[in-house]
């Protein structure tokens, strides 16, 4: 029997959100973008995650930043240990400064500055114990060392080669401390034999739903949240014991974002 567990999660109002410059292959500033739809269906993502149990806290958008919605990118945390992203473009850059003042202002133990270009959530997957880690297209191999240093978690390294699925959230969406769900094509040979090795059992996403964003995805070890376009992945998924709960943030995706880029999972120590 599958059970959910209440999660803490950081996210950002898409005050400032806009297209305005491409730096994914989904972005393309000549298309308009509808900032109240936006705003519409992110509140209707907090809603549920609320609606569900959850805690959520807000990050204060930054004007002139308008990918700061995406708060998965904004820093790693896990037992209360936090290590913030740099990140590769100078368009979010900016990002960065406003989350190591969020999490030092609210008294967490360990706020690290990043040496090395990592984009925090967007390329690092917490599997229980474990953490997998993307490169490729955005977060340098060598963060991993200094990600695995700052967290005290092994660390394993995943090399995406596709570049719709530019961040490993795009590729790969966790679903319990044993469980992930993956799109084989946006993997290297060596990295695909790895997460067979690891997760045999993963639920494998085909390509229409990888490219749906379906597995820019949030569970709670029940509930997954997803985009509602996913069909197929939320059959499998219910195949599996799990409740999908689609989202309708087709505005946010305009971005090359959806669910998982707008959620960045606190991880507080667990209860002894």
């Amino acid at each position: 029997m599958r059970e959910a567990t209440p999660r803490h999660y950081l996210m950002c109002r898409p005050t400032y959100f806009d297209v305005t410059y491409a730096i994914n292959p989904w972005m393309n500033p000549d298309k308009p973008v509808d900032a109240a739809l936006a705003a519409e269906q992110w509140d209707e993502l907090r809603r549920l995650y609320l609606d569900h149990g959850h805690t959520v806290d807000l990050i204060d958008p930054v004007e002139g930043l308008p990918d700061m919605v995406f708060a998965a990118n904004g820093a790693t945390v896990v037992d209360d240990r936090v290590l913030v992203a740099r990140f590769r473009h100078a368009e979010r850059a900016a990002e960065a400064p406003a989350y190591q003042e969020w999490f030092t202002s609210r008294g967490y133990p360990e706020v690290h500055s990043a040496e090395y270009v990592n984009e925090a959530e967007g390329d690092y997957m917490v599997v229980g114990r474990t953490i997998l880690a993307g490169t490729g297209f955005r977060t340098d191999p060598r963060a991993h060392a200094e990600l695995e240093r700052a967290l005290g978690r092994p660390v394993i390294t995943l090399n995406l080669v596709d570049p719709r699925f530019y961040h490993l959230d795009t590729a790969l969406a966790v679903l319990s401390d044993t469980e992930v769900m993956y799109y084989p094509g946006a993997f290297s040979p060596e990295s695909l034999a790895i997460l067979r090795e690891l997760h045999p059992d993963a639920i494998l996403v085909d390509e229409a739903d990888a490219e749906a964003f379906g597995l820019n995805a949030v569970s709670d070890g029940l509930r997954v949240f997803l985009p509602d376009t996913a069909t197929g992945l939320a059959r499998q998924l219910r195949d599996r014991g799990f409740e999908p709960v689609g989202v309708d943030l087709s505005e946010l995706l305009k971005a090359g974002g959806s669910v998982k880029c707008c959620t960045l999972e606190i991880r507080h120590p667990a209860a002894v």
